[in-house]
């Protein structure tokens, strides 16, 4: 039997949804974080409090800065589960860029913006 070489129509709608499902909750999760740097939603206690101890004041600025690297983790998510729509209307989802065999579907389930098999990934260290 002759090895595959990319997944079937029906496979790659459904690794579409499941990745269309990841994105949507992404994109929720990054506006939750973006929204709390900025303090658009109000709920901050900068506007009611005119002095600060310094210890809240410091856990204001580390909060920020944790939310704010957390943000730019989910953007780069985003934009890699972007990139695997983009390799599904290609037809090359599932393909391992360095040993150009199929990433197995498991791998693919979890980890739907893969795009190293899992011997690959390991080789790389």
């Amino acid at each position: 039997m002759a090895e595959r070489t990319r997944y079937s129509d029906e496979e790659l709608q459904e690794f579409k949804e499941i990745i269309l499902k990841k994105l949507d909750k992404a994109k929720k999760d990054y506006e939750l974080l973006r929204h709390t740097i900025t303090h658009e939603d109000g709920n901050d206690t900068q506007d009611t409090s005119p002095t600060f101890k310094v210890l809240e004041e410091g856990a204001a600025v580390l909060s920020k800065e944790e939310a704010g690297k957390l943000a730019q983790r989910q953007q780069k998510f985003i934009q890699h589960l972007q990139a695997a729509l983009v390799r599904i209307e290609n037809k090359t989802y599932g393909v391992c860029r360095v040993t150009g065999k199929l990433i197995p579907a498991e791998r693919l389930r979890a980890v739907p913006h893969a795009t190293l098999s899992v011997e690959a990934k390991q080789n790389q260290k």
